[in-house]
């Protein structure tokens, strides 16, 4: 287990009540919680010949594994556009702060950004509890976050745009693929927060509808190292499939366990929601191949402004340096927001989301559209197959960009989730 991770298993149940505290605070009217010292609503500044914008990621625990890579895409996207001269006329400076995989950090972290870095956007977190722990930051605060990965869907913010798949455009899609394929018969695991609870919750919602049965639900403590009990719970169960929400560096043990139990991809396949080429490079492909996953992009996506994304961050972080959904999705939220202040010709985060719908971007993962209604993003759907060489093919794709439905209102089955 990493120090980050053990730091972390400890500080989790403090973190908790310290961000219940503060939630506490601000529902009995007080002048000081998560959202600043202030009730009055922190000013971006937008004087000098820069701007400043806010990288929140965990740099430290369990969920480093995933997020300094994301960062670094978010790097890459500024310096890309502030070499060809910024945005209205202005370079951009970013301000990187480390959430640490600690939700009332993330919150303490976002409210220094905006309060007194006086960022213009910030964009950044990764997990749902950490942007369930900032949400009403930058809600109060009337300042715009970009939040670049997949999540569980059943939300929307007047201040957060999505850039990552809402439900529609991933779970849905990863089910429908099992179904496909005769899967009649699946196992959940994942990681105990609300990413996952809620993703099962729906899960279960559309196994009943489809004639599909789940055969079992497991959860472990974020951060978790010890597998052995739920992959032999798994094995026993002879489910069809798997679907994994694992997240961070507890996929490195469950797969091990699971392959020391004589399980394959083969006889009973796991589909993946937070495990990229990052990932897989950090766990091991010898544990993954063959193993599935749902996404929007791949580093293997074809493309002309994929191939000149792979070829840049290469070339930056080290050509050993793969890229992944998350990466991706966050280089287009920079190049998004870039978009979006200039039709509006200007940083004020009112006129920003009044100029958003229908922006469009020929991103790495294919051409993105804003949809401003809900600020989510019409993204194409893809299931691939991870190979021995740590890349993921893709074996489907939705032909289409997806519009995005995050509270599922499009289907029957759903209507009582929300």
């Amino acid at each position: 287990m990493s120090s980050g991770s053990r730091i972390f298993r400890r500080q989790i149940v403090a973190g908790a009540a310290a961000l219940a505290a503060a939630v506490a605070l601000s529902a009995c009217g007080a002048k000081t919680d998560a959202g600043g010292s202030s009730d009055k609503a922190a000013q971006a500044d937008t004087s000098g010949d820069t701007v400043k914008v806010g990288l929140l990621n965990s740099l430290s625990g369990t969920m480093a594994i995933s997020e300094v890579t994301v960062r670094d895409s978010l790097k890459l996207a500024i310096d890309e556009i502030n070499a060809k001269g910024g945005v209205l006329g202005k370079k951009i400076k970013p301000i990187s702060e480390d959430g640490a995989s600690d939700w009332p950090t993330f919150a303490e972290k976002a409210s220094k950004l905006i309060r007194e870095d006086r960022v213009v956007a910030t964009f950044g977190c990764w997990t749902s509890a950490s942007r369930k722990a900032v949400k009403p930051v930058f809600e109060k605060n009337k300042s715009l976050l970009f939040y670049p990965v997949q999540y569980e869907g059943l939300e929307e913010s007047p201040y957060i745009f999505y850039t990552g798949a809402t439900t529609n455009q991933q779970i849905v899609p990863a089910l429908d693929y099992l179904k496909s394929q005769g899967k009649k018969s699946i196992y959940l695991v994942g990681s105990d927060y609300v990413f996952p609870r809620t993703a099962n919750k729906i899960i279960q919602a559309y196994a009943k509808a489809n004639g599909m049965k789940v055969l079992g639900e497991d959860y472990a403590p974020l951060g978790s190292t010890e597998f052995s009990t739920i992959a032999n719970k798994v094995k026993a169960s002879k489910a069809d499939a798997v679907f994994n929400t694992l997240n961070g560096d507890s996929n490195v043990a469950f797969f091990k366990e699971y392959k020391s139990t004589g399980l394959t991809a083969a006889s009973m396949p796991v589909v993946s929601v937070s495990i990229a080429e990052e990932e897989v490079k950090s766990i091991g492909a010898q544990y993954l191949a063959g193993q599935l996953t749902a996404w929007n992009y791949y580093q293997t996506t074809a493309g002309a402004a994929n191939t000149e994304f792979v070829k840049a961050y290469k070339a930056k972080y080290g050509q050993d340096k793969p890229t992944s959904d998350p990466m991706e999705a966050a280089y287009t939220s920079v190049y998004l927001w870039k978009a979006m202040v200039e039709k509006a010709k200007s940083f004020d985060p009112e006129k920003v989301k009044a100029a958003s719908d229908g922006i469009t971007f020929d991103a790495p993962e294919g051409k993105v559209t804003i949809d401003g209604a809900s600020q989510h993003i019409y993204k194409t759907a893809r299931i691939g197959k991870i190979g021995t060489d740590g890349l993921i093919e893709q074996v489907w794709d939705s032909g289409k960009a997806i519009k995005p439905d995050p509270y599922l209102k499009g289907y029957d089955w759903a209507s009582g989730l929300s």
